[in-house]
């Protein structure tokens, strides 16, 4: 698999989504594996590929990174996603985790108890409509991008972060007209529309099936 991106992950979300987003975007192909027994996890965990042994885990130019956010910058710094100088690349870290934040608590929703996620679901909606979204709003006043005047993993994350949103509150961009134009560009981008579609190595919402191969591979997380 030499010269090749390779994922390692689940066959779902999670935290690979946003680097699938971003290496959708670059234009970059690539190739996933994906654990279905923990006897996979513990192999990378034995020959040394998994630092800290967490996952996602992604081989690129002969490394294996992990972290997520390291990922995400080395991808977005390899393609140009990241800003011409130290200052927009601040404000484009500063976006992006605003963006993640929210992903983050709809992530969560998937392991809560179903007695508490009603009460987590009410809280992520005020929080994206009070907190979250208006700052994204004022940011794309007269800007067709978050943070200087072209494409970053920034517009990105809050790109797959607001498609997230809808699936959860379909009318939730209805105040936030700014927000809703950005959609519109981001989603005539030829790579992301071709994403959108049917068939392609864009991951659906998470369900029990999932949930239950992450406990079972991950069995160390949930005892």
């Amino acid at each position: 698999m030499s010269g090749k991106v390779v994922l390692y992950y689940f066959n779902g979300r999670g935290k690979m989504e946003s680097i699938r987003w971003l290496l959708t975007v670059a234009g970059v192909e690539f190739e996933e594996v994906f654990f279905t027994e923990r006897a996979q996890y513990e192999k990378l965990v034995n020959d040394g590929s998994l630092l800290f042994h967490q996952v996602p885990m992604v081989e690129i130019d002969g490394m294996k990174l992990v972290q997520t956010k390291a990922i995400l910058n080395y991808i977005a710094g390899k393609y140009n996603l990241y800003g011409k100088d130290l200052k927009e690349r601040a404000w484009i870290d500063i976006y992006a985790e605003g963006a993640r934040d929210m992903m983050d608590m709809i992530r969560l929703l998937s392991v809560t108890p179903p007695d508490k996620k009603q009460e987590k679901i009410d809280s992520l909606e005020v929080k994206a409509k009070v907190r979250s979204l208006p700052a994204f709003e004022k940011a794309l006043t007269g800007s067709q991008f978050l943070v200087g005047a072209q494409l970053s993993c920034a517009d990105v994350s809050l790109f797959e972060a607001s498609l997230m949103l809808e699936e959860l509150f379909p009318t939730i961009l209805s105040s936030f007209p700014n927000i809703q134009a950005f959609q519109k560009r981001m989603k005539a981008i030829p790579a992301i529309s071709k994403f959108l579609q049917p068939g392609s190595k864009r991951k659906p919402p998470p369900d029990e099936a999932y949930i239950k191969i992450i406990k079972g591979v991950m069995s160390h997380l949930f005892d």
